[in-house]
């Protein structure tokens, strides 16, 4: 079988070949779920950011004191 008849018979079966839908279906689903994760892990940095800096100014007005 020559390069191209392999190239051909490849991609007929690749072209067959459903199982390749349902990867696609993962990966929509693995980035949805990376997005959620992503805006929840920003908004509680966002809050232990806020705690951070009271807990810094506490401290520099009691060491000020």
């Amino acid at each position: 079988m020559t390069m191209i008849g392999k190239i051909k018979a490849f991609s007929e079966r690749f072209a067959q070949d459903e199982s390749g839908i349902s990867a696609v279906e993962y990966g929509l689903l693995a980035a949805g779920i990376a997005l959620v994760v992503y805006t929840a892990a920003s908004g509680v940095g966002t809050d232990l950011q806020s705690i951070y800096t009271k807990v810094g100014t506490n401290l520099s007005t009691a060491a000020g004191s």
